[in-house]
């Protein structure tokens, strides 16, 4: 019902749209200098429409329509790195405001002193994923940085991962229960404060790959396993997709290692300001902007460069 639904609203929507377009060319046939105004008006609304159409086409991935589960972790750069995490996660917040996103925290490690060490988020709504996978990669700072008493220029490194929510009974990951691990726990906000009596927290393992996924929302110990289950599966099946891409990339003789100094976007706020993509080489000075969540730009340039 729910691909129903997802199809029917598109096809409604393109169905508006032609007879919007179709109305507008009966208009242009009049021939009638009175409504130039108002066809030119309708015309640059259909363009403007017809734009993010054409962009939206591009996300014809097979999860690009989902939701999306982000993830932030902390790189070199110590506390400064903790501080720039915790700039991303309040980037990435403001970014799915404004287009009308629903987040929900499922789990957050603070830093000792500032920041986070780690955060996900659970990002709803349409195009999530199809948006955020341009975002995934190794991201990095440039700054004079506010934790050094010298108060000298510093570097600092955060990974952002970004993963489908899929589906409970996705048939392509089938996860056999012997070959996971469940612990429980009482989840706690940041320094120990809000500590619950009972045991809601779930962390699982998954002992064949190593993969450990920690869910620990205030809510029931059942919901958060539920949560932690779907997010061990949209990991399954990303390194799933990893390997063949890896395997493909093999035969064709292009295979390269991704390391971890291999940044895709470089954020400087000194000497000079600058937001950079390093897989498109697009780039712009308004870095306050961009750190307030303005990130249509970099995100279309990438989606626009893969398609």
């Amino acid at each position: 019902m729910k691909q129903y639904n997802t199809l029917k609203n598109e096809v409604e929507s393109w169905r508006s749209f032609s007879h919007r377009l179709h109305d507008a060319l009966e208009l242009a046939q009049l021939d009638d200098e009175s409504l130039r105004a108002e066809l030119e008006t309708e015309i640059s609304a259909i363009e403007t429409d017809l734009e993010k159409r054409s962009f939206t086409a591009m996300l014809s991935g097979k999860h690009d329509h989902d939701s999306a589960i982000l993830a932030i972790h902390a790189g070199a750069g110590g506390t400064d790195s903790q501080d720039w995490a915790a700039m991303l996660e309040r980037m990435y917040l403001r970014w799915a405001e404004s287009r009308g996103y629903e987040t929900e925290m499922l789990d957050i490690t603070e830093g000792e002193e500032a920041g986070i060490k780690s955060v996900t988020i659970a990002v709803d709504g349409e195009y999530a994923f199809g948006y955020l996978r341009s975002e995934k990669g190794v991201h990095r700072l440039v700054r004079l940085s506010p934790f050094d008493a010298a108060h000298r220029r510093h570097t600092s490194f955060a990974l952002v991962e970004v993963l489908p929510q899929v589906a409970m009974d996705e048939a392509e990951i089938d996860i056999d229960p012997g070959d996971i691990k469940v612990d429980v726990f009482r989840s706690s906000g940041a320094g120990g404060q809000n500590v619950q009596k009972n045991a809601t927290a779930v962390r699982i393992t998954h002992i064949p790959t190593g993969i450990v996924v920690t869910c620990q929302n205030e809510r029931s110990q059942t919901q958060n396993r539920e949560f932690a289950m779907r997010i061990l599966r949209a990991r399954l099946l990303e390194l799933k997709q990893a390997e063949k891409e890896e395997e493909r990339a093999v035969l064709r003789g292009e295979y390269t290692k991704a390391e971890w100094g291999s940044q895709i976007r470089s954020y400087v706020l000194h000497p000079y300001q600058m937001v950079k993509d390093h897989r498109t080489d697009y780039e712009t000075g308004n870095t306050q902007a961009v750190l307030d969540g303005n990130l249509d730009d970099l995100m279309e340039s990438f989606l626009r460069s893969a398609s």
